[in-house]
């Protein structure tokens, strides 16, 4: 069983910043697609950043030039590096790992991330 684990959230004011670690039981080389996604109270998930196994990078146009997803094969580490933080950025960050063609998507627990105005 996949088990993807995610850390380093917290407490932090605007305008500062936080790094995001997921590190998954497997080798992330085996995945198509390792993706931070987050959920603030009473929204749906939402996709923030994804990177693919051969390293292009996405982001959402609210976090575009202030989050960079980064990942670490060797460490099977996968990482979110947040700056200029806002209160609206508050949410559950979780960390998914995706196989497209098995249509298998691993989640971990999340890690909560709140941003104080």
């Amino acid at each position: 069983q996949v088990q993807v684990v995610e850390s380093g959230g917290g407490l932090v004011q605007s305008g500062g910043s936080l790094r995001l670690s997921c590190v998954v039981s497997t080798s992330i080389v085996g995945f198509d697609i390792m993706g931070w996604y987050r959920q603030a109270p009473g929204k749906q998930r939402e996709m923030v950043a994804t990177i693919t196994r051969g390293g292009n990078a996405k982001s959402a146009d609210s976090v575009t030039g202030r989050f960079t997803i980064s990942k670490d094969n060797a460490k099977n580490t996968v990482y979110l590096q947040m700056n200029s933080l806002k209160p609206e950025d508050t949410a559950v960050y979780y960390c998914n790992a995706k196989r497209v063609w098995t249509h298998n998507d691993y989640w971990g627990q999340g890690t909560q991330v709140t941003v104080s105005s």
